[in-house]
């Protein structure tokens, strides 16, 4: 876990760029990704009832599995891009079907063999951590835990019991897409989830804007974006790589800009 936690441990917030595997030219997005500047890569699996996810990530799931995208395929993926950025933390985000169908354990040693940093399984709560959290730790892979709106007092120290790596704030009570919280609802939900753990907070949907990423990165350890990289994707095809450099290099640029005028 010492990628991730290099990653949060810079001078500005980390900028987490999300793309779904399978879809489009995945290794040259990866690539444009990292040489945009993006601190944290999180490569989604794509799955049929993607049901925390918007219209852009559900349209990405369906083209990659339509192109026959396996959770082999996602695996190799993920070590290719180990082996093109030693340095770079990576992330698995998607849900419990594909994660556990070959069992934990499998997939945990997979995973670690392919050089991933961390897991975000969207569907299996803490409740259940015993579906696939133990086997992710046996690998030093970090199980990272979502928080929402409506995480309350009483249940967050479950939430934040056994996650590691950083804590992914859910901004809306809703799925990825267009819609955000209004910074004051995003400022007093992460300082209070703070009071509680060390692990830093990244603050994700509905980032779409440099504008946004900038007011996020304030208040926030980390910003998360993901559909707005999809949706060029899905527009630009083979020509979306250069977009994508230039949307995260201008994220990344306001965060910093936003962080330097915060301390001053």
């Amino acid at each position: 876990m010492t990628r991730l936690s290099n990653a949060f441990s810079k001078s500005h917030p980390a900028f987490v760029a999300f793309i779904t595997a399978g879809d489009g030219d995945t290794a040259a997005n990866l690539d444009a990704l990292v040489a945009g500047g993006a601190d944290v890569i999180e490569l989604g699996m794509p799955f049929t009832d993607p049901m925390a996810d918007g219209p852009a990530i559900q349209s990405a799931n369906l083209r990659s599995l339509a192109k026959g995208t396996t959770t082999q395929t996602v695996l190799m993926i993920a070590n290719e891009f180990r082996a093109r950025h030693p340095d770079v933390p990576l992330v698995l985000m998607g849900y419990a079907n594909p994660m556990i169908r070959r069992g934990p354990k499998w997939f945990a040693e997979h995973a670690r063999g392919a050089g991933v940093d961390g897991v975000i399984c969207v569907d299996i709560p803490p409740e259940e951590d015993d579906a696939l959290g133990p086997a992710l730790r046996a690998e030093g892979i970090a199980p990272i835990r979502l928080a929402t709106p409506t995480t309350d007092a009483a249940r967050l120290p479950a939430v934040i019991e056994g996650s590691e790596g950083f804590l992914y704030y859910v901004s809306v009570a809703g799925i990825t897409g267009k819609q955000q919280a209004a910074i004051d609802s995003i400022e007093a939900n992460v300082g209070r989830i703070k009071q509680s753990t060390d692990l830093p907070v990244a603050v994700g949907f509905g980032v779409r804007t440099p504008e946004q990423a900038a007011e996020i990165a304030k208040v926030a350890d980390g910003v998360v974006v993901g559909s707005a990289f999809v949706d060029l994707v899905g527009e630009f095809g083979t020509e979306a790589p250069a977009k994508l450099q230039e949307l995260t290099s201008a994220m990344v640029a306001a965060m910093k800009a936003a962080t330097e005028e915060a301390s001053a």
